[in-house]
């Protein structure tokens, strides 16, 4: 028994130490498992984290594909549109080349309906014996900008404008054309080229400028010697002279003379005298005064001038003319560089005759630049300038009450109050086609000469002329040769009495002839334009 017993206590222990052993490993076991819990629930949060992340990436992604899906939905309808537009501007593009080659032609027949119906109005203008009047301005001036000047004037049309003077309101002044600031010389020209062929056709013409000093006037007429893009009036005038007799040469013979005077301080000054024949002259107490006379046909014409030509070229003409203009009066002053003291008159006379006929005719062109009326306190004028000034000035005002009696329709028209008027009168309710331009200041520190001038030059457009050829055929001119002859104490013969060509057939074809004259150089030039 007691070792039966000891066996089992045995037994009992050993069991007892694996149960011990085996409980030691399973806690270890369960120690074991629990860090893994531990760390799987670690990586289980991680994930967790990490899957919040990724759906949250996974959200905006998908927030993101949307609106790149509706994006694409717009580039794609864009495309559309945008397809749909390229080719309605190609379409549209189409339509616009087709409307501007419209407008061109448009503009085309515009400027020519235009051409036309300027022709035709100055030409019912000149039928009326109307004198055309041009408004014109010239851009600011050195001494306007630096006072900061502002523009006073403002251009409606081409043939209006309004002046605002100061605390006296605007004033509005309606003329043939105005001409802006950016004017050149070509378009200033266009409206005065037709009265060369006038002054070829026999009649007189006259073409004068007028305004305050410092307006442009001697740029309009004469612009710059050296660069023939700046050409004014004359010298333009003078080379188209030339140009239509050499078109209507094989017609007719011309001869082309000149003269040139100045009035300076009340006193004619001949300019076409070098300066030693000049002083000759003023020694001799016996010479020949220069004096205004109006001929029996209106025509005035100074005795005593020096009259220049033949002239058988443009050139020939151009140098006498410089000759002259080189020995004009010009001195500065604070409103003007070189500011004329002078009115300046350089008259081309015209003889056409006709190799067929015998028919003759003689016209005068006569272009004047008048000096500018000046105040003293603006140009600053002393001593011999201010002596001018008033000469200018007097001369000046005279001939606004010659413009003044005109315009009123009065019988008596005070020419002879001035040699400046009487230099002017034919071009002045005369027998002359005339053509008056009025140079005017933007500034409104003018802006009273500027209006001033204007209210002249709108007078001067309610003045009528009566122009007309002076034309004689070539029986008319063998008579007058014997009648000079005759007075001359000379012997006539019956037989040049008689028609020494054929009677009166001759006469009557000389007649058919003389129609054939009215159409002259004007008739062919017409015939060249319809061509």
């Amino acid at each position: 028994k007691g070792g039966a017993a000891g066996k089992g206590g045995a037994a009992a222990t050993a069991v007892d130490k694996k149960g011990a052993a085996a409980g030691q490993k399973a806690v270890k076991e369960l120690e074991t498992m629990k860090k893994r819990e531990e760390k799987y629930k670690e990586q289980l949060a991680t994930t967790k984290t990490q899957l919040e992340q990724v759906e949250k990436e996974h959200a905006k992604l998908v927030k993101e594909n949307a609106a790149g899906q509706k994006e694409l939905q717009k580039v794609t309808e864009a495309a559309g549109k945008g397809v749909e537009a390229a080719a309605r501007a190609d379409k549209a593009e189409g339509e616009l080349k087709g409307a501007l080659e419209r407008t061109t032609e448009l503009e085309g027949m515009y400027k020519k309906e235009m051409t036309l119906r300027k022709k035709y109005y100055n030409q019912i203008e000149d039928m009326k014996g109307k004198i055309r009047v041009y408004a014109r301005c010239r851009p600011f001036a050195k001494y306007e900008i630096e006072k900061q000047c502002k523009q006073c004037l403002i251009f409606k049309d081409d043939s209006s404008c309004t002046v605002e003077v100061g605390s006296r309101g605007k004033k509005d002044f309606e003329f043939d054309e105005v001409f802006r600031m950016d004017s050149n010389q070509k378009q200033i020209y266009e409206g005065v080229s037709h009265l060369v062929q006038s002054a070829i056709d026999g009649y007189n013409v006259c073409i004068f400028a007028y305004g305050q000093t410092g307006s442009g006037k001697t740029f309009t007429m004469y612009g710059k010697r050296d660069d023939e893009n700046l050409w004014g009036i004359a010298p333009r005038c003078m080379r188209d002279l030339y140009e239509i007799m050499g078109r209507d040469s094989e017609v007719f013979d011309f001869s082309v003379t000149c003269y040139m005077l100045e009035l300076y301080n009340d006193a004619l000054v001949d300019l076409l005298i070098d300066k030693k024949k000049k002083k000759e002259q003023e020694a001799d107490k016996d010479k020949k005064k220069l004096e205004i006379k109006v001929d029996k046909r209106g025509v005035v014409v100074v005795t005593g001038a020096e009259v220049k030509g033949p002239c058988a070229t443009f050139e020939e003409l151009e140098k006498w003319n410089n000759f002259g203009m080189d020995q004009r009066h010009v001195a500065s002053t604070a409103m003007n560089a070189e500011s004329s003291r002078s009115h300046l008159v350089f008259s081309i006379m015209v003889e056409a005759k006709n190799k067929q006929t015998g028919a003759a005719s003689i016209g005068k062109l006569s272009l004047v630049d008048l000096a500018g009326s000046e105040r003293q306190s603006k140009t600053q004028a002393e001593g011999d300038r201010l002596k001018e000034a008033k000469s200018i000035n007097m001369s000046l005002s005279a001939l606004g009450d010659v413009i003044s009696k005109l315009a009123a329709g009065e019988k008596h028209v005070p020419y002879r109050n001035n040699k400046l008027t009487q230099l002017l009168q034919d071009g002045l309710g005369g027998n002359a086609k005339t053509l008056m331009f009025v140079n005017i200041s933007p500034a409104d520190y003018n802006a009273d000469e500027t209006s001033t001038s204007l209210q002249y030059a709108q007078r001067v457009k309610l003045i009528t002329n009566e122009s007309s050829k002076q034309q004689e055929s070539a029986e008319v001119q063998r008579l007058k040769k014997m009648i000079k002859a005759l007075k001359g104490g000379e012997k006539v013969s019956i037989d040049d009495l008689d028609d020494q060509d054929g009677g009166d057939d001759e006469l009557a074809a000389v007649a058919e002839d003389d129609d054939a004259w009215m159409e002259g150089p004007q008739g062919d030039l017409e015939a060249t334009e319809e061509k």
